[in-house]
């Protein structure tokens, strides 16, 4: 296992947990809607910039036509995890709203990963999985008990 990866993820789940809160602070003064589309603006800038920068280039959009379909969509999800947070976070706190996203994406997760959806290697279930799933299930009852 390549810890490198790991904890590149790890820093991804951290940032998470802070785009969230500020997301839900800016959706407090904007309002929902126009925060995640100032957030969306935002984030094309920040990447066109990278782009222009950073030399990365434009020449793999030549490729678009032999993405499948459902890859073009995370785009819409994007839409709908940051309205999700900016509702949700104000609501029930940043700590219970990140467990719920945080249990429900692992259990996602671990389906991709056990039936090979989406293009990604078939793992299968394993028993651990179940078990990792129950204890975190577990886990997140006890800290969204207060």
């Amino acid at each position: 296992m390549n810890w490198l990866f790991l904890l590149l993820a790890a820093a991804a789940g951290s940032a998470m947990a802070v785009q969230g809160t500020w997301n839900a602070a800016l959706g407090k003064i904007l309002g929902i809607w126009q925060s995640t589309l100032l957030v969306h603006v935002i984030g094309l800038v920040t990447v066109l910039l990278i782009i222009l920068f950073l030399g990365v280039g434009w020449g793999s959009f030549s490729k678009i036509g032999t993405v499948p379909y459902y890859a073009l969509l995370g785009g819409v999800l994007n839409v709908i995890i940051i309205y999700a947070v900016v509702k949700t976070i104000p609501a029930v706190g940043v700590g219970n709203a990140t467990t719920a996203i945080i249990v429900a994406q692992i259990s996602t997760a671990v389906l991709i990963d056990s039936l090979g959806v989406f293009g990604m290697k078939k793992i299968g279930f394993q028993y651990l999985d179940i078990l990792g799933i129950v204890l975190l299930a577990v886990g997140a009852r006890i800290l969204l008990l207060k």
